[in-house]
């Protein structure tokens, strides 16, 4: 009994130094059809490493300054006014459980300007607030000139970091007109990051506002700071403790919220740029199913010789794919380098810690050999279509 005869087996060594050797046969065509996959990968890989660097050193900001400052602030009445927090606040505050800080502020309806010269009008954006309890270390804020407010009746007041730049002070000294008196600048602050309203104030002491510009002592925000354990804990008492008979007048909140809030929203606008990304790798797509398309027309005669000499469809149709996935990767590989290295450069050039996602570089890969597959597909089942003697004789 004759055996059939068997084709030999193509391994997996024999597939690459096959495609290999078809893709070293045309270099130029290669090159520059894996630049359009490289450009696709590459955007695609820096998008979501220059986001995700983004938002680690948002997480690192939040981290540094901490979750568990939480605000507390004058809601509005049943009538739709403006509400008063009472006076006794920030001591009621200081009395709950687990509190380490409390301070406040209170808006102080006066002006602050270099001289009693510049229109009242001319406020430069800088509000005046009475400042009292630990509200620096409350906040995690320090002086960058000067001191902190004296514990006296003294008419001294602390710029902010953003006042004193408006008001073109970038040391303590000298004095400035508010409420039709002068009052000594004895410090400038550094940037409070959770309480921006502190950088575009100027700060007078709790008492000194009362006596020299008519504060009511009502506070108009009062910062807290508690165990992490305990913040849920606390905000959900604060209300209530602040004003017992009408909880529904006092808004309380966690400045972090809003860091984390925008951490998440840069997402929307990578997700843009991902699509753009995503438009570059497929036409870096198109342009490897091109090169395969007229690299099975040229290579008529070679699929011809090949199939008369054994070679099955099956065979053929695995080289030509082999060829596709190889080119791809090849673009894939070079785009996610560019873009890991695009990723290293903007970030060290802001500052930022480098963070590539190890899933975006797996992803970008996978897309480009699912690329490969699909641009590969229908020049591989074409060229296996090819009859020997049609491919012979066509050449």
């Amino acid at each position: 009994m004759n055996a059939g005869l068997v084709p030999a087996r193509l391994g997996p060594r024999d597939v690459a130094r096959v495609g290999f050797a078809g893709l070293r046969a045309r270099p130029t065509r290669v090159l520059l059809s894996a630049v359009g996959i490289a450009i696709g990968i590459a955007t695609m890989v820096a998008v979501i490493g220059i986001s995700s660097s983004s938002k680690e050193q948002l997480l690192r900001r939040i981290d540094r300054l901490g979750t568990n400052l939480l605000t507390v602030k004058p809601g509005n009445t049943v009538f739709g006014d403006g509400a008063d927090l009472p006076e006794s606040a920030p001591k009621m505050v200081g009395r709950v459980g687990s509190v380490t800080g409390v301070a406040a502020t209170g808006n102080v309806d006066v002006t602050v300007r270099r001289t009693g010269l510049i229109p009242k009008e001319v406020t430069s954006g800088i509000a005046v607030q009475a400042a009292g309890g630990d509200l620096l270390r409350t906040l995690g804020v320090g002086v960058r000139s000067g001191t902190w407010l004296n514990a006296g009746n003294y008419p001294e007041v602390v710029l902010g970091a953003e006042a004193a730049r408006r008001m073109g002070m970038d040391r303590a000294g000298g004095e400035v007109w508010i409420g039709g008196r002068w009052f000594s600048v004895v410090g400038i602050l550094n940037g409070a990051e959770l309480a921006p309203e502190i950088d575009r104030s100027a700060l007078v002491g709790w008492d000194a506002a009362e006596r020299y510009l008519g504060f009511d002592r009502h506070p108009t925000m009062i910062y807290e700071r508690s165990s992490d354990a305990a913040v849920n804990d606390v905000r959900g008492v604060l209300a209530r403790t602040v004003n017992p008979e009408k909880p529904e007048e006092v808004e309380v909140s966690r400045p972090s919220d809003a860091l984390e809030a925008k951490a998440e929203a840069s997402g929307a606008f990578t997700g843009l740029l991902l699509g753009l990304g995503a438009v570059a790798l497929l036409v870096g797509g198109v342009g490897v199913a091109n090169t395969m398309v007229i690299s099975v027309l040229e290579r008529r005669r070679e699929i011809g010789l090949r199939r008369s000499l054994g070679a099955t469809r099956g065979q053929v149709r695995i080289q030509f794919l082999a060829e596709s996935l190889l080119l791809s990767a090849l673009g894939g590989v070079v785009g996610v380098v560019l873009g890991a290295g695009v990723t290293l450069a903007f970030a060290v050039y802001r500052g930022w810690p480098p963070v590539v996602p190890m899933w975006a570089l797996g992803g970008a890969l996978g897309a480009t050999l699912a690329i490969g597959a699909v641009a590969g597909l229908y020049p591989a089942v074409r060229a296996a279509r090819l009859a020997p003697t049609a491919a012979l004789a066509a050449v």
